[in-house]
C-alpha cells in the first residue's frame, strides 16, 4: 500500500488530492499551520487510520525531519511526495520589500529543498519514489506583480529537472506540473481583497483564458495521481501544463 505525503493537503487541490489518494486506499502524511483544521479533516473524512496531520510553519525548516520522521514512524515508507504548498504575493520587484521576498522564498523553494532532502534518503532507501512538483504558469515570465513568485516556480522546476535526471539510478521520479489560474480558496480571498468577485473573475478568466474557463481544484488531479501510480513509472523529468492554454 502506498504512504504519499504532501507538503499542505488542508485546502484546494493539495485536499482533492489527499481525498483521491484516500479513495484509492493510500495513506496519507499531510500538514499546514493549523492543528484544528488537520484534525477536523481527518475527522470529517472518517480516515483516522489512513490520515496523518503534521502542524508546520513553511518559513523555517524546524520541523521539516520532523515531519518526514512522523510520517515513517506511522506508515514506515514514503512512495510518493506531492509539494503543493506555496504562497503568492502580490509585489512587482519595485514594490517587493525584503521580507515579503524572505517569506515567499522560504515557502515556495526553501521548504520544499529541505523536504526533500529528507524524503530521498528513504526513497533511495526503498529504490523507488515518486516526487510530483506544483508548477505555476508564471514560471517562464510571470504576471509584473508577481516577480518573486514566478522566480521560485521557475527554480523548482530546475529542481525537478535535477532531481529526474540523478536520482533516477534508485528508481525516484521527479515531474513538475504546471497549474493554471485555479478557483482555490486562495485565490478567491486575494481577489476578494482586491475587491474582484467570483464571477467577476470567472469572466475575465473566460476573456484571458483561451479554453474560457479557470480550473477547478479538482482539475488537476488525475495527472497527480497518474505521476503518484506506478502507470508512470518510466515517466520522469516531465512537465505536464494544465492551463487550459494559459501562456502557451
Amino acid at each position: 500500500m502506498k504512504t504519499v505525503m504532501i507538503l499542505g493537503g488542508t485546502k484546494g487541490v493539495g485536499k482533492e488530492i489527499l481525498k483521491s489518494c484516500l479513495k484509492k486506499g493510500y495513506n496519507v502524511s499531510f500538514c499546514g499551520r493549523n492543528l484544528e483544521e488537520g484534525n477536523e479533516l481527518i475527522q470529517s473524512l472518517q480516515a483516522e487510520d489512513k490520515l496523518y496531520f503534521h502542524k508546520i510553519d513553511l518559513n523555517t525548516t524546524n520541523e521539516l525531519e520532523n515531519f518526514v520522521i512522523q510520517t515513517k514512524k506511522r506508515f514506515e515508507r514514503i512512495d510518493a511526495l506531492v509539494l503543493y504548498a506555496g504562497i503568492t504575493p502580490v509585489a512587482s520587484i519595485i514594490e517587493t520589500k525584503e521580507d515579503v521576498y524572505d517569506s515567499v522564498f522560504n515557502v515556495n523553494l526553501k521548504s520544499p529543498y529541505f523536504l526533500i532532502k529528507h524524503v530521498l534518503k528513504s526513497m533511495m532507501e526503498f529504490k523507488t519514489g515518486s516526487i510530483i512538483f506544483f508548477g505555476s504558469a508564471h514560471m517562464d515570465y510571470g504576471m509584473k506583480d508577481r516577480t518573486a513568485y514566478a522566480l521560485t516556480k521557475s527554480t523548482l522546476y530546475t529542481f525537478s529537472s535535477h532531481l529526474a535526471h540523478h536520482y533516477a539510478e534508485y528508481g525516484i521520479r521527479s515531474n513538475y506540473v504546471v497549474m493554471g489560474w485555479t478557483t482555490t480558496e486562495g485565490e478567491l480571498e486575494l481577489r476578494d481583497e482586491e475587491g474582484i468577485s467570483e464571477e467577476e473573475l470567472k469572466r475575465q478568466a473566460a476573456h484571458d483564458i483561451p479554453m474560457g474557463r479557470m480550473l477547478t481544484p479538482t482539475d488537476p488531479v488525475p495527472a497527480v495521481m497518474h505521476l503518484i501510480s506506478d502507470e508512470s513509472a518510466m515517466t520522469t523529468g516531465s512537465l505536464i501544463r494544465i492551463t487550459g492554454g494559459q501562456y502557451i
